[in-house]
């Protein structure tokens, strides 16, 4: 059966409000009837002492006493007998018997010096009473007592009124906890409610939703986690549909840079086989087509290189190296491709700069970006420095090319990206990995990359590595 939240709340709000005031006044209605019969009981003792007391100091007036205390004793509802030894009475303004009935136990009790104290009595005056039984000793002598009594009613009756008093509490104390039960609980009902509609939108893929929170209470906390998860959610799939993109675009992008070469090498091969290249131009064809050939390799060989690195499953073998004489290397590497352009590359390193990194990786990071700096530079220089710091090597790579604007800094590391995007007539680089895989291999080593640029004027390429344990 499927109760509501606002029933639950307020059903278990009211419950534990009724139990605990039933508690309360059944234990306080007990409190206070002890109360009132221990005070009556006090009392009717203390004038029975006080009224033997005066017996035993006014031997020659006692019936005169006797008859004031009667009246004074009548006005307060209280009934008086003196009897003897034997139980006969001797004086009473309330009884019309001619002996006490007591039984044997509370004449053992009374000739002892004992008290009796009796809350409630009914059967032996004919009426409830709370009556009290006090000895009287004259010489160390037994020689009777008193009894005093009172009848009930006026206790039960403000024992009555108090527990109509706090019936009438407990209705009202219910009614004002049920008025702030209710306003609880629909104030409760109404967050968990914009709670499961804001469930039910992320359900339908709606990762906008935020609900308004607050952390007072434990609901408020929910809100917040609620929040925080469809934030979580919202940046997942943000990332999963730019990953998908990036699938597309990776597959547009292989497939029009195989297209390409194969295109070629098959308008070769079929013009071979048909004869429809001369003689004079069938070398110029195989040394294109071999061309085209190696160019399909490097672009597998890049991804595969690319994969490798993006899934962890290289080994870097780091090690000291002596930057100068690597960077000397790759000057001369690079030297006619540097000419080609009217560039001049230039090593700026002192002699005992190290660098503690994977010397093969290091090697393909730094002729990537140099060979880069060339393609994008005209009749300027690409310079090579390195710097030593407490905690590790900066190596930059400065050139004087064409430059970059800031909003494609961010796009260079991107899979396939070209700074020039017509892939037929871009003349520089090929299959734009050679970054993103630049970046992959900086991380791995545990080091940045940061790019500085300005239109017209150059770049700077900035590599920190960490220094070794």
């Amino acid at each position: 059966m499927r109760v509501k939240y606002f029933y639950q709340q307020l059903f278990s709000h009211i419950s534990v409000i009724v139990i605990a005031f039933l508690i309360l006044s059944l234990m306080f209605s007990h409190f206070i009837e002890q109360f009132v019969y221990n005070n009556k009981t006090e009392e009717l003792a203390n004038y029975g002492k006080a009224l033997l007391r005066d017996i035993d100091q006014e031997q020659g007036s006692s019936r005169t006493l006797l008859k004031s205390y009667g009246h004074v004793l009548e006005g307060r509802d209280i009934q008086y007998s003196l009897f003897d030894e034997k139980s006969a009475i001797i004086y009473s303004t309330g009884l019309k018997t001619p002996l006490i009935e007591l039984n044997a136990e509370e004449w053992a009790e009374l000739q002892s010096g004992k008290a009796i104290y009796v809350k409630q009595e009914y059967k032996r005056f004919g009426q409830a009473v709370t009556y009290v039984l006090l000895p009287y000793f004259h010489y160390n002598q037994f020689v009777g007592g008193v009894l005093l009594t009172s009848p009930i009613k006026g206790s039960r009756e403000a024992i009555s009124q108090l527990n109509q008093f706090l019936i009438y509490t407990t209705i009202i104390a219910v009614s004002i906890a049920l008025l702030i039960s209710g306003i609880l609980s629909t104030l409760h009902g109404r967050r968990l409610k914009r709670l499961r509609a804001a469930t039910a939108n992320v359900a339908k893929g709606d990762y906008s939703v935020r609900i308004k929170a607050a952390n007072f209470d434990e609901i408020g906390e929910l809100a917040n986690d609620f929040n925080s998860m469809v934030e979580k959610l919202e940046a997942s799939a943000e990332e999963i549909e730019s990953l998908e993109n990036r699938r597309r675009q990776f597959m547009a992008d292989v497939s029009h840079e195989l297209r390409t070469p194969l295109t070629t090498i098959r308008g070769i091969i079929e013009g071979l086989r048909n004869d429809m290249i001369s003689e004079s131009e069938k070398e110029r064809g195989l040394q294109l087509a071999s061309n085209e050939t190696m160019r399909l390799i490097r672009l597998v060989n890049e991804n595969l290189d690319y994969e490798k690195i993006r899934s962890n499953q290289i080994t870097l073998v780091k090690q000291d190296i002596q930057l100068r004489e690597l960077m000397e290397i790759i000057q001369d590497q690079l030297h006619d491709a540097a000419a080609d352009h009217g560039n001049q590359v230039i090593v700026d390193v002192q002699e005992n700069t190290m660098v503690y990194a994977d010397y093969d990786r290091l090697t393909q990071i730094l002729i990537n970006i140099t060979k880069n700096s060339i393609q994008f530079t005209e009749n300027g220089f690409i310079r090579l420095t390195g710097n030593q710091t407490d905690n590790g090597t900066i190596i930059e790579i400065e050139d004087t090319g064409i430059g970059m604007d800031p909003d494609i800094i961010e796009k260079i590391w991107g899979r396939f990206y070209k700074a020039i995007d017509s892939r037929t007539t871009n003349p520089y680089g090929e299959f734009g990995l050679g970054l993103s895989i630049v970046k992959q291999l900086v991380t791995l080593h545990g080091g940045t990359i940061t790019v500085d640029s300005v239109i017209d004027e150059g770049t700077t390429f900035s590599i920190w590595l960490p220094k070794g344990l």
